[in-house]
Order: C-alpha cells, then sequence, then structure tokens
C-alpha cells in the first residue's frame, strides 16, 4: 500500500484538521509519517516569525506508541516543496486540509490543495476543516462513484485494498443522468424534441443498476466480502452534489475518486468532477492518480 504519509503542516488548527484521519490510518496501515512545514518565503514577515520545530515535535508526540513519525521543516514555496517531495519517491500518500486562510505568514490551504490536487502524481487526502473533531477518526464505509468508464474504475485496486486493512465497507454509487423536470408548459417543449426522453432515462437507470451488480461480483472476486451498490438519481447540482450528499448520509465515510479523465459526451468529465467533490465535501476524499 502506502509507503509513507506525507502531512503538511502551516501551524494552525485548520490545517491540523486532517490529524486524525493520519493517526488511524498510520496506526491501521502500520505506515510512517512526515510531518511537512513549509517557510514560505513569499508570505514571511518581520512580525511573523518562522515556525519551531517544537511544534512539530508535539504533533509527532500525539501519535500512538510506535509510530514512526518524522518532522521536517524546509523553506520554499509550499505546493511546490510538497508536490517535489512526494513526488520524490514512490508510495506516498500526502494527506492535507482542503479550506481555509490561515494567516499573513502561512498558507492559503485551498489554494495550495488544488496545486497539490493538479500537480501530484500520487494520491492525495483531503479533510475539510471541521470534519472530525475526535484526536483519532475512524471510517466504516469506503464510496466509490463509478461513471461506468474504465477511468474511474482505476481506483479498485487501491479500494479492495483498503477495506481489507482497514475492514470497512465499500459502497459503489453511480448518478443517473438527470432529467429537467420543470413546468409543465416549461417540460413539454422538451418532450417535443425528444420524444423518447422518458425511455432514455429508464435506460440509463437500468444501465446503471446491471453495471453496478457487474462491478460488485468483479470486487468480490478481488477478496471484498462487505460491498454494496446503491443508484443515486441525478438532481440540479449534477453528479458531485449528489455524491457529496451520499456521503454527508453515511456517517463515517471516505469518498474514494480518481484524478482524471473524459468518460464520454452523455457522462462525467471525472475530473472535474472530483474537483468539485474536494472542493465542497465535508466528507474526507480520497483521490487516486489515474495511470495514463
Amino acid at each position: 500500500m502506502y509507503k509513507k504519509i506525507l502531512v503538511p503542516l502551516d501551524g494552525s488548527d485548520l490545517s491540523a484538521s486532517v490529524l486524525p484521519y493520519v493517526r488511524w490510518l498510520a496506526s491501521t496501515l502500520r505506515t510512517p509519517v512526515e510531518l511537512l512545514h513549509v517557510e514560505d518565503v513569499n508570505r514571511l514577515a518581520p512580525y511573523s516569525p518562522p515556525l519551531q520545530i517544537g511544534y512539530l515535535d508535539g504533533i509527532a508526540e500525539s501519535f500512538s506508541d510506535g509510530s514512526d513519525v518524522k518532522c521536517t521543516i524546509e523553506r520554499g514555496s509550499p505546493a511546490e516543496l510538497i508536490i517535489h517531495k512526494a513526488s520524490a519517491e514512490p508510495g506516498v500518500l500526502v494527506a492535507m486540509a482542503t479550506h481555509g486562510y490561515t494567516g499573513a505568514a502561512r498558507w492559503l490551504l485551498g489554494s495550495v490543495t488544488q496545486k497539490a490536487l493538479r500537480g501530484l502524481h500520487g494520491d492525495l487526502l483531503t479533510v475539510r476543516p471541521g470534519g472530525a473533531g475526535d484526536r483519532q477518526a475512524a471510517l466504516e464505509t469506503i464510496i466509490v462513484p463509478l461513471d461506468l468508464s474504465p477511468a474511474a474504475e482505476q481506483v479498485f485496486a487501491a479500494v479492495s485494498d483498503l477495506a481489507r486493512r482497514l475492514a470497512v465497507e465499500i459502497l459503489l454509487v453511480h448518478v443517473t443522468k438527470h432529467v429537467y423536470t420543470g413546468p409543465p408548459d416549461a417540460f413539454l417543449p422538451v418532450f417535443g424534441a425528444i420524444p423518447n426522453l422518458k425511455e432514455l432515462w429508464e435506460h440509463d437507470e437500468a444501465a446503471g443498476a446491471a453495471y453496478l451488480t457487474e462491478k460488485v461480483t468483479e470486487l468480490r472476486a478481488r477478496g471484498v466480502t462487505r460491498i454494496s451498490s446503491k443508484l443515486l438519481p441525478g438532481g440540479v447540482d449534477g453528479a458531485a452534489g449528489e455524491i457529496i450528499a451520499a456521503a454527508e448520509n453515511t456517517p463515517r465515510s471516505l469518498i474514494v475518486m480518481t484524478s482524471a479523465g473524459q468518460s464520454g459526451l452523455a457522462r462525467w468529465l471525472v475530473g472535474s468532477v472530483t474537483e468539485r467533490v474536494v472542493c465542497h465535501s465535508r466528507t474526507p476524499v480520497l483521490v487516486i492518480r489515474a495511470q495514463a
């Protein structure tokens, strides 16, 4: 699985909100952790002294006994250094918060996370500040959105391994096409232009249900025993909105999605949906880097 979890921290409570999930993953997967603070040379001010190593040492002590935790402080551009360190060795998972302006001498978390999402060659775990108040968070369900494309299925190897190691359930979801349901006077012209709209909708539902059943069988063949699926009707908020809503209705869940891939004219632009989920989800999101 992962050989190291790299955790960028800027000294704020916002960036530290990822730590409960990192503690759980590190102890359960027995994975070494590197706590990284980057002194942003473009934002340091005379009235704002650099972060002291004692801050990272204190966080390292909060991990369970036996955890392998390293503390590193470097100077440079936060996003560039995070991407560089994560790409320097294989099997690195970057775990960081997603939102929040954290002070004049610190980072704009949303900007740094978005650059990491687009620039990393490896996987990225994102957590929205305020998502977990516990010292150590535990997850029970991995939600895997699928759009019928091979690109979205690239998460299967990772989620199968995680499900076995973390003893969690996998929930496969597919969002059907949204059918406009406005007032009758506005809706009728749509049926006039596309006489078989209802038929197309029903066909998409049937195809999605059959696809999910097939993928449940496929993952069971990989050794996953706790797995289910759910068809989500498309809504006005699009696929991202339905995925986020499903996760919010599933306690202690983690969304796992791939990072890129055009999945067809009538399906999702996977990268775009992933970015929207990362940006707006209150549920942790693990982005698996898509392979060419």
